[in-house]
């Protein structure tokens, strides 16, 4: 069995994205994409990752929001059957794609476990819709520092994870630095929010709290080694990293800290399920582990489910 604890449904970069989710129908725009050739090389940068990144970042900036703007409950559930995924953990990005978007979306397909998210575009007792959230089925909170332009030691985001802590909540981060706008839109971009030293920061102001480090840190996944391997509320996902890579993610985090990962639609599945099974070099229970025990653990699903 699989889980991919790290997707998304819906537009999260534009008003009223939830929308997008029921549309039926659904190609991406025909144009060249930097990620379709990582892909291709199971995410191996051959030591150009950053720099690649930077060269191609308006080509890979815009046909990043063309995946986005393909993240159809149609197109995840053919997705999900092509690559034989069981369960996703969707993340939205309030105020674009809400948790209630996806409540309804998991209301058509049980295999969405949906998270929750702060819409700080608006005034409201967070900690109580935190709570309202759990009862209604959310698995965990997701931050994106970035697409939400607000700092991880905002009141507001403390406030939540005080929440998280008292329910025992898990927290997924971006992590990273990335680009999501272009042209006159640029500015709504704060790429440095996704910074490594913040994420680390929060994660050891609220040690009680497991906190899933979103992509390992992107092109910054070094720097999460070094700066995160003694903490032991921090678990990773795979998605974007190739496998040697995760190969040193379980050895700095441990066997049971890694989860296969894609950031659909940002990636595609079946990829990045085998730079896991590269990584693993056919060991079946290390198989079972990244694909799917250690997300089932983290999220509280049942053994036998």
């Amino acid at each position: 069995m699989i889980i991919d604890i790290h997707s998304h449904l819906g537009d999260i970069l534009n008003h009223g994205g939830g929308a997008l989710i029921d549309r039926k129908n659904v190609t991406m725009e025909k144009m060249w994409d930097p990620q379709t050739l990582n892909e291709k090389q199971l995410n191996r940068s051959f030591g150009l990752g950053a720099l690649a990144y930077k060269v191609t970042k308006y080509w890979a900036t815009k046909a990043q929001r063309a995946r986005n703007a393909t993240a159809t409950l149609e197109n995840m559930q053919r997705s999900l059957d092509k690559s034989g995924i069981d369960y996703t953990a969707c993340m939205p990005i309030a105020p674009y794609v809400t948790f209630d978007d996806l409540l309804q979306a998991r209301e058509k397909d049980a295999r969405i476990l949906p998270f929750t998210s702060i819409d700080f575009t608006r005034d409201y007792d967070i900690t109580a819709q935190i709570q309202d959230d759990v009862n209604r089925g959310a698995f965990g909170l997701k931050l994106h520092p970035i697409i939400q332009a607000v700092p991880l030691d905002d009141p507001r985001v403390t406030d939540a994870l005080q929440a998280c802590s008292r329910l025992k909540l898990p927290v997924l981060i971006h992590s990273g630095v990335s680009h999501y706008y272009l042209g006159k839109e640029k500015s709504r971009n704060v790429p440095d929010n996704g910074r490594i030293v913040f994420i680390e920061k929060v994660i050891r102001s609220f040690p009680s709290i497991n906190f899933v480090v979103g992509h390992a840190g992107l092109f910054q996944v070094n720097e999460v080694c070094r700066r995160m391997k003694d903490l032991p509320n921090v678990w990773v996902d795979t998605s974007f990293q190739s496998p040697e890579t995760i190969v040193k993610l379980i050895k700095v985090f441990g066997k049971n800290k890694v989860m296969y990962a894609s950031d659909w639609p940002y990636g595609n599945r079946i990829p990045h399920v085998n730079t896991v099974k590269v990584a693993c070099k056919g060991n079946k229970d290390l198989e079972n582990l990244i694909y799917y025990e250690n997300a089932r653990r983290l999220l509280g699903l049942p053994e036998n489910d």
